[in-house]
């Protein structure tokens, strides 16, 4: 059970197995700070441990998921020495790196403005609801900074395509919700008012299914993103399927589809 109270981001469980982590600085747009990079480390470290969540939603308080990093912060970055400035990237990388490495899903509801770092918030999420509000860019490009920054430059092209995401780096310019839908940026667009329960409604489906086969079916998709042939694919895949028929849940699958009854998985 996740018992942290961080202060930019407020936590809600509104069912079961469902945490909802909300980008809580309405006021800068939800903007990103040294201690919003450290609580979303710290809250994706929480959840390694935790075998009640089954899925995290994200999501920004007000009228933007994310404005990307805190301009009143960023004045400081020219001050500092390249090492300095490497050590805050890597801090900001491993938070976006412990959340996309998290061993249950994370939906994005992307809310509105995802900008710069908010972008690649957005994409380290491995689903991603938009309301109608809802628009993105690689907003770093346009402060003389380089727009592949937190994973950006690594996630996009697989999302979109070198093509486009060649565009939207160089130019900065906005992607606006329909056309993020229909590039493949987000999964799909919904009214703004339905945006959280599209989301809830979408981690009932998951938590319907088997703990042990949600996880180890995130985990075949993100590794063989990165794996540099079919057979290698095929192997971790193998070894996945192997290891869930040693545990609980498929055998009380099967049965309950014979039974004709809803599952009861245990994860175990």
């Amino acid at each position: 059970m996740v018992e942290l109270k961080p202060e930019t981001i407020e936590l809600s469980r509104p069912e079961d197995g469902v945490l909802v982590a909300t980008l809580n600085r309405p006021e800068s747009l939800n903007s990103m700070t040294v201690g919003m990079f450290a609580e979303i480390e710290e809250l994706a470290f929480t959840l390694g441990d935790d075998d009640e969540t089954r899925v995290l939603i994200v999501t920004g308080a007000g009228k933007a998921f994310c404005a990307g990093y805190d301009l009143d912060d960023a004045d400081e970055l020219a001050g500092l020495t390249a090492l300095g400035m490497l050590e805050r990237q890597e801090h900001a990388a491993r938070a976006l790196t412990a959340l996309r490495s998290l061993r249950i899903p994370v939906i994005a509801a992307v809310n509105g403005a995802a900008a710069g770092g908010g972008l690649a918030l957005a994409l380290a999420a491995d689903i991603r609801l938009a309301s109608e509000q809802a628009k993105f860019n690689a907003a770093f490009v346009r402060i003389g900074l380089s727009a592949g920054d937190l994973g950006s430059s690594w996630l996009l092209p697989r999302l979109i395509g070198p093509a486009l995401a060649s565009e939207i780096a160089y130019t900065g310019r906005f992607v606006f919700a329909e056309e993020a839908e229909r590039i493949g940026l987000v999964n799909r667009v919904v009214p703004g008012p339905a945006l959280l329960d599209e989301a809830l409604a979408m981690a009932r489906l998951i938590r319907a299914n088997s703990p042990g086969g949600v996880q180890l079916s995130k985990r075949a998709l993100q590794a063989n993103m990165e794996v540099t042939s079919y057979a290698a694919a095929l192997e971790l895949e193998n070894r996945g399927q192997a290891l869930l028929t040693r545990g609980e849940d498929m055998p009380e699958a099967l049965a309950a589809f014979k039974e004709k009854r809803a599952p009861k998985f245990t994860g175990r």
